[in-house]
């Protein structure tokens, strides 16, 4: 079965720049996304409560987006990918999270990354 992508949307008060790094450093990664994550090249260990989940970094554009697959996802379409969206008028920076999952657990995720992303806005005073 395959899974549906999903996007939300997070205003975030902060520059691009250190936003950015939040996301796509393994270190910082580690302040708020996961308790520890650590990295070798493209290969990325994220730990939760002693649990290890590896992840491929797709792809990497400075100031601008970050994007991972799970290797032990199946799906061969999903990912999860950080981008940062600035208003053409208002200057306002906003975070993108794409994400993909079963149907019946789109609601579930949402939520997760809400509460992650709080995590976020907490750790950068955002």
């Amino acid at each position: 079965m395959s899974k549906i992508k999903f996007e939300l949307e997070f205003p975030i008060h902060a520059s691009p720049t250190m936003l950015y790094q939040y996301f796509s450093s393994p270190s910082a990664l580690g302040e708020w996304f996961a308790d520890n994550v650590n990295s070798r090249g493209v290969m990325y260990t994220f730990m939760w409560d002693g649990v290890e989940e590896e992840a491929k970094r797709l792809a990497n554009k400075n100031d601008e987006r970050t994007r991972f697959k799970w290797v032990e996802d199946e799906d061969p379409n999903s990912y999860f990918e950080f981008r940062i969206q600035i208003d053409a008028i208002t200057k306002d920076v906003s975070l993108i999270v794409t994400d993909f999952a079963e149907e019946d657990e789109i609601e579930e995720a949402k939520l997760l990354w809400e509460n992650q992303i709080g995590e976020l806005k907490q750790t950068i005073g955002a």
